[in-house]
């Protein structure tokens, strides 16, 4: 199983970014996906994921109505479209998916991406 993120860059404050995870090796219409970041210096966190079940987002408070989550069953991937950006959304942002995968539990994703970098800057 293999998640390809990318669509990181640097970016001004109020830009927008559209990142992708493309996975392979694993059907995501069975799972759910997460995505999460990790600021320099902090621990990794929860943006958003959405179900399997029946593609219901759910978004932490820091991105609600900033960022959203979809995915093409067809291609196997999933985006997360991050607009309004601010200097603390700078992060390496990652992708997970996998069977047990629910919510924003990280330890319940079995498969990793390997992060694409985020900077928001003036």
């Amino acid at each position: 199983v293999q998640l390809q993120a990318s669509g990181g860059g640097t970016v001004q404050p109020g830009g927008s970014l559209r990142l992708s995870c493309a996975v392979s090796g694993f059907t995501l219409g069975y799972a759910s996906v997460g995505w999460f970041r990790q600021a320099p210096g902090k621990e990794r966190e929860g943006v958003s994921c959405i179900s399997s079940s029946d593609d219901s987002a759910y978004y932490e408070d820091y991105v609600k109505g900033r960022f959203t989550i979809s995915r093409d069953i067809a291609k196997n991937t999933v985006y997360l479209q991050m607009n309004s950006l601010k200097p603390e959304d700078t992060a390496i942002y990652y992708c997970a998916t996998g069977p047990r995968g629910w919510g924003l539990v990280q330890r319940l994703y079995d498969y990793w991406g390997q992060g694409t970098q985020v900077t928001v800057s003036s």
